[in-house]
């Protein structure tokens, strides 16, 4: 794994600097810095209208990005960047041939053996039928056992088919994988089968999934990238994604006492903006308390539990789930205000 030769850190397979994309008057991207490093999987996350497509179009060569913005492949940058200089890096080629859609371009009424193997014959890549056999072995293993070559593509359920568009990439040596909502329309057991896979090729291979499935997003992906209105307001791993949200945590509090006792303590804490009481099984009562201004809560209420001498069972901070993050991140300015009010 190339690595800078400054900070140590792995060499970005590819990167974007400042980059922003102007159509008319519509600015679709501004001052995007994104970057996807080897062996990654990185989830792509926006509603629609985002920028999300138009970030993917630049690191595909199908769009360049306005003067102020550039494109680094390998640490080295990329002008004049096109589909033909990206297809000379094998990035043209891995949206072509990896991408994975909801509507894949397979020939329908072919077997899937022939259709991988026509395929590759119509790129010209140089690939023997002992090695398309094993490739099929090997990787169509992860979405189902039943995938035979001699299968024709019509028969089959929606998660082979993507199994039969993800095994046609393999044959294509570009070093990124990017995926287009790679489990829509799947049912649940052709997304663990699309799942596993996923993060099977996310040993040797880079990818990029764009997606609105946050749940899949999560389960799937080692880095997260959220885009609203074609900026990026946060990116990075679960854990740091999650210490963005630290500030707002509830603190969750399970206390044997008398509730309007409880109820007053909390009312009177000032480093308490919000709370809720419900009851628990026995004399218990659960208190989720919101922090004001980033308060560290548990302290305060252990220090609490001890001088009144509650029984305290659980102090526990709420963990944010991905959708929690990202309703947060994207919620338009004017509802946090009505929050506040």
């Amino acid at each position: 794994m190339a690595e800078s030769a400054t900070s140590g850190a792995p060499t970005p397979v590819i990167e974007l600097r400042n980059a922003s994309k102007t159509f008319g008057e519509v600015r679709a991207l501004s001052g995007v810095n994104f970057k996807v490093n080897p062996a990654e999987i990185v989830g792509l996350l926006g509603d629609n209208g985002s920028g999300k497509s138009t970030l993917v179009k630049l690191v595909m060569g199908y769009y360049a990005p306005d003067a102020s913005g550039e494109i680094w492949f390998h640490g080295e940058r990329e002008d004049n960047w096109s589909v033909a200089k990206a297809r000379s890096l094998g990035i043209e080629t891995v949206y072509q041939e990896r991408a994975l859609c909801e509507k894949q371009p397979i020939w329908r009424n072919m077997f899937m053996g022939r259709e991988l193997r026509n395929r590759v014959g119509l790129l010209d890549v140089p690939r023997m039928r002992a090695e398309c056999t094993r490739l099929m072995s090997e990787h169509m293993g992860f979405t189902s056992t039943a995938v035979h070559p001699n299968n024709i593509v019509a028969t089959m359920s929606g998660g082979e088919k993507q199994g039969v568009a993800i095994t046609r990439a393999l044959f294509f040596e570009a070093e990124l994988i990017i995926l287009d909502e790679p489990t829509i329309g799947l049912d649940p057991n052709q997304i663990r089968s699309v799942r596993e896979l996923i993060k099977e090729l996310g040993r040797t291979h880079t990818v990029l999934i764009s997606t609105h499935l946050l749940h899949e997003a999560e389960l799937t992906c080692n880095r997260m990238i959220i885009l609203r209105e074609g900026k990026i307001l946060a990116q990075g791993t679960p854990d740091e994604l999650q210490h963005t949200m630290s500030k707002s945590a509830q603190v969750i509090a399970e206390i044997a006492a008398p509730m309007s006792e409880l109820r007053r303590c909390w009312e009177e804490t000032p480093e308490v903006a919000l709370f809720d009481i419900s009851a628990a099984d026995g004399d218990y009562f659960r208190c989720a308390l919101t922090p004001r201004d980033g308060q560290e809560l548990r302290p305060l209420v252990f220090a609490f539990a001890k001088e009144r001498g509650w029984k305290l069972r659980e102090l526990t901070r709420r963990r944010h789930s991905l959708e929690d993050i990202y309703v947060r991140l994207t919620r338009p300015p004017e509802e946090e205000e009505e929050e506040l009010d």
